[in-house]
């Protein structure tokens, strides 16, 4: 009965993800929005490590060649709560929100393959700023609003295979797709209308990635392990509708429209540069693992769109280092539960590709740099089911230059249910 209350539930959440609005940052105004790099609970907790780990009962999303490793079927689900606190040199604001982080299926196919498919968001806008502008007199004479919300979304499909004793290879392809709507409300003063552009536009596109794995068996039941992926360049291309309006704003912030200036159809897109993953590993399987990952990109390139005609801010390559593993005491313990509980721990620095001018002078940038520390527990179950728990601190950006500073709080939390490959859930008990 909970199998079947499990599959429903995984079937309305997959839904509920292509309409959830899952950020609250500024940062989010820029490019598709804030960015999510594709991790399993498991990962997340690890400093993001993945590129080089595999296990035959979890599913990596980091590396199609994992997959090769599977050998039990795993049905995982993720969510994510993020309470966030935005710092100026003056102000402080908080927000939290809850939202889910993936849905997936993993199964081995044979002895020296395997296969795993699922959704998970790439990116969420969710921001709301406001410009002052001031006269001679230091009176109000101008406010400007910027808003947007929406995501873009990605089903994917994932297959790796042994092709020696030592080496595996991937390939992930997925298809990308989401909505987000921009815009931008000027009020002057002493001028009963405001006017209002907004932009509403379609993503659509899809990428390719290659993933291989070395995995060496050490004495000592150590193993060493290396792993790289590449995920090639692509668009994102984007079409829509902009429109120009005058309105009334209400005292409840409700836009009232009054007469369309102008209207008409607007195309775009992303150009996604080559990303590049490397990294290596050390451990004992069942016992432990520590991991190093590096992963650059070169910067994102827009072409269209309101929100990247501003010369404020700018793209620049981007880059993350992290460092983790995971430690298990005694994985058959009878005597102690906790024994048999997975304690993971990893860091992480990122530079997020995205330069900031909080002058408005259009020469003094400031990059946006991301760091976070991580901790989870995987608490074991019956049936060799486990539910993972995440906890993740961080800091984005910086108050100089006029920005804003984000601390977080990431509680992740994931349910992984295993069968061996033999096995299947849909699969009637026979009695005897």
């Amino acid at each position: 009965m909970i199998r079947k209350v499990l599959i429903v539930f995984l079937l309305i959440t997959s839904t509920t993800l292509l309409a959830q609005r899952t950020s609250s940052s500024p940062y989010s105004f820029f490019g598709i929005g804030e960015q999510y790099s594709p991790r399993t609970v498991e990962n997340a907790t690890m400093g993001g490590i993945g590129v080089a780990f595999n296990h035959y009962k979890y599913l990596n999303f980091t590396n199609p060649a994992a997959n090769a490793f599977l050998r039990q079927t795993t049905y995982s689900l993720g969510v994510l709560n993020n309470d966030l606190t935005l710092n100026t040199a003056d102000t402080k604001q908080s927000s939290t929100s809850t939202s889910l982080s993936y849905v997936a299926l993993g199964f081995p196919i044979g002895s020296k393959a395997g296969f795993s498919l699922g959704i998970q968001p790439l990116s969420s806008v969710g921001y709301s700023l406001s410009n002052s502008e001031f006269d001679s007199n230091n009176d109000l004479s101008a406010i400007t609003l910027y808003s947007g919300e929406g995501g873009v979304n990605r089903i994917y499909g994932s297959f790796g295979i042994k092709v020696s004793k030592e080496f595996s290879v991937g390939i992930e392809a997925d298809y990308s797709f989401g909505n987000i709507e921009n815009s931008i409300t000027n009020q002057r003063a002493l001028v009963s209308l405001a006017t209002k552009y907004k932009e509403e536009s379609i993503i659509r596109g899809n990428s390719v990635t290659l993933g291989t794995q070395y995995h060496k068996l050490l004495k000592d039941n150590l193993y060493f392990n290396a792993g790289a992926t590449l995920k090639f360049g692509n668009d994102l291309r984007a079409t829509g509708s902009e429109y120009l309006y005058s309105l009334t704003l209400s005292g409840a912030g409700i836009d009232i429209p009054r007469d369309t200036i102008s209207s008409s159809s607007s195309t775009g897109k992303y150009k996604m540069p080559l990303k590049s993953i490397l990294g290596v590993g050390i451990g004992k399987n069942d016992k432990w693992h520590l991991g190093l990952e590096y992963q650059s990109q070169d910067a994102l390139e827009a072409e269209g769109f309101i929100n990247n005609t501003n010369s404020s801010f700018k793209y620049e390559n981007s880059s993350r280092i992290s460092l983790g593993g995971f430690y298990l005491p005694k994985i058959n313990s009878i005597s102690s539960y906790w024994n048999r509980v997975t304690y993971r721990a990893g860091l992480r620095f990122e530079k997020v590709g995205l330069a900031i001018d909080g002058s408005g002078s259009g020469t003094n940038f400031t990059s946006i740099d991301d760091f976070g520390m991580s901790f989870g527990l995987g608490l074991p179950l019956k049936q060799l089911s486990n539910v993972n728990l995440g906890f993740e601190y961080g800091k984005r950006g910086t108050t100089a230059n006029n920005l804003v500073e984000e601390n977080y709080f990431n509680f992740r939390l994931s349910l992984s249910l295993t069968a061996s490959g033999s096995q299947s859930w849909f699969r009637k008990r026979k009695i005897d």
